[in-house]
């Protein structure tokens, strides 16, 4: 078994398109890309979490050959709008031998998404099963608990996955996604202490006005102590939202104010705003030692692929 980071981007991918601030600007220059932010559990039995607009390219790039399940995650574009590039697994297929794949969203979730991709189901491209947010369910290898996340008014049917399985090693595996979000709303015994967490982290300072009702890394810190994971925790839906001292693009309209600021253990200059991989990776290690908490915290990148 082996998780693929396909992708590990915010809604619109990093660099954005015709961006010149300071983070877009250093990781152009060094080559750096970051692609809608999209999971794939990959074994005999393949299983899709979220399918963005970057999907063919990430499916291409992996040589993924075929999904057996699908799990969205909530309504929002960047987390579905490539679905209709799932309709080449039955077109490559002969007649008849295709079976639609069955993708696993909330009612509210597919009561949006139908109005766009309804014709999925209809034409036998996928079969969608609604699910309930604290009620299990099984598909193939996998035992999966979906959970309320509260992603604001314009995602009512947002929800993070535990996803149960038998890892390479026989035993049984738990991997939490948590996907976009601001708080968990219900909290279940079973979503503690996973052997593997994979958590949003859209800026590392939380804002003044979090809008957009994503995660920052700095109140990650306290749901990666109380959901305490045992091996790892991930970190991807990365953006570019932070202000940077001095940059000239503070001003767009997408950069936020922080609330207050990381900063180091009796220091009052903060924790240095990232631009590019390798500087997410030394921050956080450093915040994470700082504090002198036990969790390993890797930054995903696009590509990643971690037996499990």
């Amino acid at each position: 078994m082996e998780l693929i980071f396909l992708g590990t981007g915010a809604a619109w991918g990093l660099p954005e398109l015709n961006c010149t601030c300071a983070i877009c600007n250093d990781m152009r220059s060094r080559g750096e890309r970051r692609t809608r932010t999209a999971l794939m559990l990959s074994g005999q039995s393949n299983l899709l979490i979220d399918c963005g607009p970057d999907i063919t390219h990430q499916l291409e790039q992996h040589q993924i050959r075929h999904i057996d399940g699908l799990l969205i995650t909530h309504e929002h574009g960047d987390h579905y709008l490539g679905l209709d590039e799932l309709f080449v697994f039955k077109r490559i297929r002969p007649r008849g031998a295709f079976r639609p794949i069955p993708a696993y969203m909330t009612a509210h979730t597919w009561d949006v998404i139908k109005q766009r991709f309804g014709y999925l189901e209809e034409m036998g491209v996928i079969v969608v099963h609604t699910i309930c947010p604290g009620r299990w369910f099984d598909h193939g290898p996998y035992h999966i608990l979906p959970f309320k996340t509260e992603h604001g008014s314009f995602a009512k049917g947002s929800v993070g996955y535990l996803i149960q399985f038998r890892g390479n090693t026989g035993k049984q595996t738990r991997l939490l996604y948590t996907s976009d979000f601001m708080d968990i709303l219900e909290t279940y015994d079973d979503l503690l202490h996973p052997d593997y967490l994979v958590i949003q982290s859209f800026w590392l300072n939380e804002p003044v006005h979090n809008r957009p009702h994503h995660m920052s890394f700095q109140r990650a810190i306290h749901y990666i102590q109380q959901l305490d994971p045992i091996r790892e925790t991930f970190l991807v839906h990365m953006g570019d939202a932070d202000k940077v001292p001095g940059d000239p693009a503070n001003t767009m309209l997408k950069k936020y104010d922080p609330k207050e600021p990381l900063r180091p253990p009796n220091s009052s200059e903060p924790y240095p705003i990232p631009l590019n991989h390798s500087q997410w990776q030394q921050t956080i290690t450093k915040i994470m030692a700082d504090r002198h908490l036990p969790h390993k915290v890797k930054v995903a990148f696009d590509g990643l692929r971690i037996p499990l």
